[in-house]
């Protein structure tokens, strides 16, 4: 059983709201972060580095977990050099994979990313075989943000390989934009999300390069607290994202009109979503509920 849970990065966005809900559910939480010191979320706060591989692994030590969420790399390849972003993401991977791994730390949860598959901050548009697409799509990255992305997930296939010093469950949760309310209402009830309005807005390319995906915070929150209790053995991918689009338009008139050369294999009915939950279901009993039209 799962008492206690490190979350690096837990000063950010994500972090903090996971530290409130897993505290809620009456976890014990260690928040690993290099940021300004902030124990009002978590239960013990440790200053680390976490691409300093001996600082994350006394950290884990210290912390004495049972799982760790690893939220902390770089959002964005907006503000960093790209090898600096690559490094971000890869390197404190490995760093949080390795040091659970000898500490016999049985259960870890990477923050993957949409950019995965290829799409995200790409510059051109996103490469995309068959709707909705599933954790078997093809994955396409040119990006450092991308690239980082994809090459911790190959890494956490590594240490399901490994007969000893490594996790026994590793999840990689592909995330979309996470929002909360506040930012939802802005984002999406506020705005014309018509085909029109979708065509004519500045965030059309990154709209369309994500399959206008997003999930809400309280979702997330609540499937990444049930990776923490996880007990399948080796290293899975997982999609996440809303039950719906972004898009106040059908699904089907969406395709036709954004992906016309893409391969339909689902149910695409109503407002349906673009990527395939269906493993986090099988997984982790998880089914995304919320939806920014219950704001509307």
């Amino acid at each position: 059983m799962t008492d206690t849970v490190a979350v690096t990065g837990g000063n950010g966005r994500i972090g903090r709201s996971l530290l409130e809900h897993l505290d809620s559910e009456g976890y014990r939480t260690v928040n690993l972060s290099r940021g300004k010191r902030d124990e009002d979320h978590s239960d013990a706060y440790l200053t680390t580095d976490l691409l300093d591989a001996g600082e994350v692994y006394g950290s884990l030590a210290k912390s004495d977990a049972d799982a760790v969420v690893h939220l902390g790399t770089l959002g964005t390849p907006n503000t960093t050099p790209g090898y600096r972003t690559y490094e971000s993401n890869v390197m404190s991977s490995y760093h949080v994979l390795e040091a659970a791994g000898e500490l016999g730390i049985d259960t870890v949860a990477l923050a993957s990313s949409f950019s995965a598959i290829g799409g995200g901050f790409e510059p051109e548009p996103i490469t995309v075989d068959y709707l909705p697409v599933d954790e078997d799509h093809r994955l396409t990255p040119a990006n450092p943000y991308g690239l980082g992305k994809q090459t911790l997930e190959v890494a956490a296939d590594g240490f399901a390989r490994r007969p000893s010093d490594a996790p026994t469950t590793i999840t990689s949760l592909r995330f979309p934009w996470v929002v909360d309310e506040a930012m939802a209402r802005d984002a999406f009830v506020e705005t014309d999300q018509s085909l029109d309005g979708i065509r004519a807005a500045e965030n059309f390319h990154a709209q369309r390069n994500t399959l206008f995906t997003y999930a809400m915070m309280v979702d997330v929150v609540d499937l990444i607290r049930q990776t923490v209790d996880a007990d399948f053995e080796g290293h899975e991918r997982v999609w996440v994202s809303a039950p719906d689009t972004c898009a106040d338009v059908p699904t089907r008139e969406l395709v036709d009109e954004i992906y016309p050369d893409a391969q339909i294999r689902g149910d695409l009915d109503g407002h349906a979503a673009l990527v395939d939950t269906a493993k986090a279901q099988t997984l982790f009993d998880w089914t995304p509920e919320r939806s920014w039209r219950d704001l509307a």
